[in-house]
């Protein structure tokens, strides 16, 4: 019976250390990159975004906001990706798109807003789910896709 070895090659503590440290340090910037991307929705959306939400739970405020996010995640995933590979460059990369991309996506609102027919801003704060919301949502995520690729 012959056994197959496997070669493990060498493990490089130090290797490690610097990788998870780069993790850490890129998971701060994404989530700052995240909260404004929060704060510029928030912003730009009437009434209180966080409270429509999650208190008032108003279906429009929750499709929009779910739009957003996710494709400001991506777009962040997108700024982590196509930074440097020199860490401090790499998060300051890193930054810059991530921020650039929440610009791009609220300018994106904007001209949703001014594009659509009618207020869109009244639909947030309805009671019922309205399919411009939705639309909405679909919209900010092909600009998210259109938005990391840009950055790539």
């Amino acid at each position: 019976m012959n056994l197959a070895l496997v070669e493990f090659g060498t493990v490089s503590g130090e290797s490690l250390i610097q990788n998870v440290v780069a993790a850490i340090l890129y998971f701060i910037i994404g989530v700052a990159v995240l909260a404004a991307g929060f704060v510029m929705a928030d912003v730009l959306t009437p009434g209180n975004l966080r409270h429509l939400v999650f208190v008032e739970r108003r279906p429009n405020a929750v499709a929009v906001a779910s739009g957003m996010y996710v494709a400001l995640a991506i777009v962040v995933s997108s700024a982590i990706v196509a930074s440097s590979a020199e860490l401090g460059q790499g998060l300051v990369d890193a930054a810059v798109y991530g921020l650039v991309g929440v610009a791009l996506q609220g300018l994106a609102l904007v001209v949703l807003e001014l594009a659509v027919p009618g207020r869109f801003r009244d639909l947030i704060t309805e009671e019922r789910l309205h399919p411009a919301a939705i639309a909405t949502a679909v919209a900010l995520l092909a600009v998210g896709g259109v938005n990391a690729a840009a950055l790539s």
